[in-house]
């Protein structure tokens, strides 16, 4: 399989509750059609690692950065964020990924179809029967004339992947996407999901500190490596294969 993502030497510094934090990625490579999850336990980067291959977080430095959600389509990141193409990253995140937050990210003013379809009217895509579809193998098609309020926590969840998939993007990120949930509802969906990504050959990187699940859903893990504290107040982590 092609390569999504390579990265190489990539860092992002940020202050956390007045502490300095820097992620380092020393190399990484994803392949299409590839399931990985990103683990580790809480505050260690894996969030700051999402949004950054979402194209919606800038790295501070990186040595090589690049996105290749089609064989016949690829970027050079670094090279688009020293430049500061903001328009193209936004269009190359709006065409080819899809993302669930962990409470979901849901419009709370709009029904459940009106949320699940707003990734495809921002894409001017034709209305055809995709959302009653995707959103019948997610169990929440009759939930579709509902406000997000109405639902559970669960169903809320489902309604988020069914919203990051409708426009049928290439890649999916998750972020910690069952958290909230109790374990058999987790992974109950997290199971649709995985089904949802193979028949449809997306690549797909959730981050979990839920070690246990992503054995039991064999996906390939990328690991966050002990902190290392430098000057008694910079955090260093670091992810690695």
């Amino acid at each position: 399989m092609p390569v999504v993502y390579s990265l190489k030497n990539v860092v992002k510094s940020r202050l956390v509750e007045g502490a300095g934090f820097r992620l380092s990625i020393p190399s990484i490579e994803i392949n299409a059609q590839e399931n990985v999850a990103l683990v580790g336990h809480s505050g260690c980067g894996k969030s700051t690692l999402l949004d950054m291959l979402a194209l919606a977080l800038h790295p501070d430095s990186a040595e090589h950065f690049s996105l290749t959600p089609k064989e016949d389509e690829s970027y050079s990141i670094d090279t688009l964020w020293q430049k500061k193409k903001q328009n193209v990253l936004a269009k190359i995140r709006k065409q080819h990924i899809g993302y669930v937050l962990q409470q979901g990210g849901l419009l709370p003013y709009l029904t459940v179809r009106e949320n699940i379809e707003l990734p495809r009217k921002l894409m001017d895509m034709p209305e055809d029967d995709s959302t009653r579809s995707i959103a019948r193998v997610m169990g929440i098609h009759r939930q579709l004339d509902k406000l997000p309020g109405l639902l559970s926590a669960g169903e809320r969840q489902r309604v988020a992947f069914t919203r990051a998939l409708s426009h049928r993007p290439t890649i999916l990120l998750a972020d910690e996407p069952t958290a909230s949930l109790d374990p058999i509802t987790a992974r109950k969906i997290m199971a649709v999901v995985m089904e949802l990504v193979k028949g449809l050959k997306i690549t797909m990187i959730t981050a979990s500190h839920d070690w246990a699940h992503v054995y039991k859903m064999d996906l390939r893990s990328l690991h966050q490596e002990a902190e290392v504290v430098e000057n008694g107040n910079v955090y260093q982590s670091t992810f690695r294969d």
